[in-house]
C-alpha cells in the first residue's frame, strides 16, 4: 500500500456516535500500517499530539457555538484557528484532504484544500437533511398536518440542495450503502464509492454473555436523540405489556438530550450510560433482542455490533440498517410501528426462533468486512480516483465489494 498522505477533517472523533467511532478506527488503521495521517477535528480541549504515524489536532469548540446534540456542538467561529491549521496542513504536505461532512471542521478543510490546491475526498456519514426536518417538527406545533408535512419537505429539500453544493467540490465521494451512493451521485453528478463499516468480531462476541435469568432483555445502544426515534421505546413497552406474556425489560446504553424524557416515561427501564470496549461488548451479549427504531441512519454501526454479539435485531425499513439485517433470518425489518412491536414480541414468545436467529446473527456478522479491509479500499480509491486517472473498473469493483458483504439490496428492502 502506497503511503498516501491524508489530512482528515473529521466532524467527530471523541464524541459518542457512529461517525466518531469510524474515525477512531480510521486513525487506528493509519497507525497500524504506518500511514501518514493528519487528523484534525473539533472537540472539548485544545491539543496537538503525535502518535506513531498519526498527528492528531483537536480544536476546542467554544462560544459562540450552539448545541447540535448532547456533546455535539457547532462552533460559529472555528475560523479563529484557520491560519494555524492551514500552516499545519501546509507543513504536512497532504496528497488528499478528506472531509467527513459540512460541519464547522469540514468547511475549514474544504477552504484549506482549495487554498493549497489539494484534491478533496468527501464521505457521507449523516443524513443532515433529514435531521434538519426532524429538528424543525417540535417548533411547528401550531401548524396543521398538511402544512407541517409541506414545511418539513421544503426544509429537507433546501438542506439537501445546500449539502449538495458542499459535496460537489470533492473530486471523489464515499457513502456507506448502495442507496446513498446512488443519491450522492444524483446530487453531485460525480461517481461515489463504497465506504462501508467494519466490525471487531473478537470484541463483539456471544461468548461475553454472563446472564442466565429468565427475563427477556431488549437492548438499545446509541445516542438518545429525536432523530434516533428513541421515544418509540415507550410505544414498544406499552405494546408488549398489552400483549401479556413473558416478562421483559428494556436496557438503554447511551446518552443524549432525550435522556430525561426516557427516564420519566420508561420507569422500569435500566439506563447504563455510555459504555466502551469490553463493557459495551458484554452489554450487547446480554441482550436477547436489539432494537434500533431510527429512520435516518446511514449505516448503523450498532446494528452490526449487536449481530456480532449474536443478538437478533429489529430495525425500520428506512435508512442504512435495513441493508445489514437479513429479514426473518438474523432479525426483522419493520415497515411500520405495529409491525416493529410484533416482531419483537415474536422473539419474546418463541425460544426456538430466538435461538436460531442468535446463531444466524453471528454467522451474518462473520461475513462483514474487517475495518482493515474497509480502509484498504478507501486508500485504493484515493490512489486510483483521486491521485491518478480514474480506473474505469474501480466503480464496478466498489459495487462488487458491496455485493460481497452482508448488505441487503434495495429490492430486498421493499419486503415484498
Amino acid at each position: 500500500m502506497n503511503k498516501i498522505r491524508v489530512a482528515l477533517f473529521a466532524c467527530a472523533y471523541n464524541e459518542i456516535d457512529g461517525v466518531a467511532n469510524t474515525m477512531r478506527y480510521f486513525d487506528a488503521f493509519a497507525r497500524k500500517h504506518e500511514l501518514p495521517l493528519l487528523n484534525i477535528h473539533g472537540g472539548f480541549e485544545r491539543y496537538d499530539r503525535q502518535d506513531g504515524s498519526v498527528r492528531r489536532v483537536e480544536l476546542r469548540r467554544r462560544w459562540p457555538k450552539f448545541q447540535i446534540d448532547f456533546h455535539h456542538d457547532y462552533d460559529l467561529n472555528l475560523w479563529r484557528y484557520l491560519a494555524e491549521v492551514q500552516e499545519v496542513v501546509r507543513e504536512f504536505r497532504p496528497d488528499v484532504v478528506h472531509v467527513t461532512g459540512p460541519s464547522d471542521v469540514g468547511q475549514m478543510g474544504l477552504l484549506i484544500a482549495h487554498r493549497l490546491r489539494v484534491p478533496v475526498a468527501a464521505s457521507w456519514h449523516t443524513n443532515v437533511h433529514e435531521y434538519a426536518e426532524r429538528r424543525l417538527i417540535p417548533f411547528s406545533g401550531r401548524v396543521s398536518g398538511g402544512w407541517k408535512d409541506a414545511l418539513g419537505r421544503r426544509v429537507r429539500e433546501l438542506s439537501l440542495e445546500l449539502i449538495g453544493r458542499f459535496y460537489r467540490v470533492a473530486r471523489v465521494l464515499f457513502a456507506p450503502n448502495a442507496e446513498l451512493m446512488s443519491m450522492v451521485e444524483k446530487l453531485t453528478g460525480k461517481p461515489c464509492y463504497l465506504m462501508s463499516r467494519g466490525i471487531d468480531r473478537e470484541l463483539f462476541h456471544p461468548k461475553r454473555r454472563t446472564r442466565a435469568d429468565g427475563q427477556f432483555v431488549i437492548g438499545y445502544v446509541g445516542r438518545l436523540t429525536k432523530e434516533k426515534n428513541v421515544r418509540f421505546l415507550r410505544d414498544l413497552e406499552e405494546g408488549l405489556n398489552a400483549r401479556g406474556g413473558r416478562a421483559f425489560r428494556i436496557v438503554v446504553v447511551g446518552q443524549g438530550a432525550e435522556f430525561g424524557w426516557l427516564v420519566k416515561n420508561l420507569p422500569r427501564a435500566s439506563f447504563m450510560g455510555v459504555l466502551r470496549g469490553e463493557q459495551l461488548a458484554e452489554a450487547y451479549a446480554n441482550f436477547d433482542a436489539f432494537v434500533f427504531p431510527s429512520h435516518t441512519d446511514t449505516f448503523g454501526n450498532v446494528v452490526l455490533e449487536a449481530l456480532a454479539a449474536g443478538v437478533p435485531t429489529v430495525v425500520t425499513a428506512d435508512g442504512g440498517p435495513k441493508f445489514i439485517v437479513e429479514h426473518e433470518k438474523s432479525g426483522f425489518v419493520a415497515k411500520n410501528a405495529p409491525e416493529f412491536i410484533e416482531y419483537v414480541d415474536r422473539l419474546r414468545r418463541d425460544p426456538d426462533l430466538l435461538g436460531k436467529m442468535r446463531v444466524a446473527a453471528r454467522e451474518h456478522a462473520e461475513q462483514a468486512p474487517s475495518w482493515d479491509s474497509v480502509f484498504s479500499s478507501v486508500y485504493n480509491t484515493y490512489e486510483k480516483a483521486v491521485l491518478g486517472s480514474a480506473d474505469p473498473h474501480l466503480r464496478t469493483a466498489s459495487l462488487d465489494a458491496l455485493s460481497a458483504v452482508p448488505l441487503r439490496t434495495k429490492a430486498d428492502a421493499q419486503l415484498g
